[in-house]
């Protein structure tokens, strides 16, 4: 075997592993050569072959990134027929729900047996951020708690999944902040959630971590289908990626 084969193939295993993850930019052919022993040539050839196959993208005057294992995983934008059934039929939004549900209880399962130190660090800050920011206004931090923790569960196809439907997973979250959290019984119930499952990840224990995880998004689903039921009108908010961004940043 080539040696810019078996560097490809260690860049191959590094990302499988999680080293590398989603849409994560490749460190420089510099740091890559100083890393692995090699020639930058080598490097330059291995990223080559990698980009051939499909496994990492160019970007012009960005550098090389790992690319998404699912098919237009990063186009999910306001153009997709999947992100218009969302608009249109409020049913998709529980749809998301009971894929959050399973998938984040897996993943809540394997971070907590798999996390690193670093992973840890993440998380933990991820959730200090959370816990430090306005209920009210808290979706885009919310979602990098819940994303951490994938993240750390260092299965690739359950983080490319997810990541897959990074957009409209966000945009769950942004309803149950826009529709519950402004409830003081259902903020605190939510917060306290957060906390067990951030307790129970660091702590390594994955089957409560599991157990956490996926009651915490039942609640969710659950009490947004309570409101509907009492005749509430749920908080339908932009699939346009840009408008749901300047949610998240503004809360409004």
């Amino acid at each position: 075997m080539a040696i810019s084969q078996e560097i490809s193939y260690r860049l191959e295993r590094l990302i499988l592993d999680g080293g590398l993850a989603p849409e994560q930019k490749i460190p420089s052919e510099r740091q890559l050569a100083t890393r692995l022993g090699v020639s930058r040539a080598v490097i330059r050839e291995a990223l080559h072959e990698l980009q051939g196959r499909g496994v990492i993208e160019t970007r012009h005057g960005k550098g090389s990134f790992v690319a998404s294992m699912v098919p237009g995983a990063d186009e999910l934008g306001e153009q997709s027929p999947l992100m218009h059934l969302f608009e249109g039929h409020p049913r998709t939004l529980f749809d998301l729900l009971e894929v959050r549900e399973q998938l984040e209880g897996q993943a809540a399962y394997l971070a907590a047996q798999r996390a690193t130190r670093l992973d840890r660090h993440r998380i933990t800050k991820a959730f200090r951020a959370l816990e430090d920011t306005d209920p009210l206004s808290n979706a885009r931090l919310d979602h990098g708690f819940h994303l951490a923790i994938v993240e750390a569960s260092h299965n690739p196809v359950l983080v490319h999944v997810l990541n897959s439907l990074k957009n409209m997973m966000l945009l769950t979250v942004q309803a149950s902040v826009a529709n519950l959290n402004p409830r003081e019984e259902m903020r605190k119930k939510i917060v306290r959630q957060h906390r067990q499952l951030y307790e129970a990840v660091i702590a390594g224990k994955a089957a409560n971590a599991q157990k956490v995880a996926m009651a915490h998004v039942r609640f969710v689903s659950e009490a947004m289908r309570d409101m509907e039921k009492d005749g509430g009108t749920l908080i339908r908010l932009p699939v346009n990626q840009e408008a749901a961004n300047e949610y998240s940043r503004a809360g409004t």
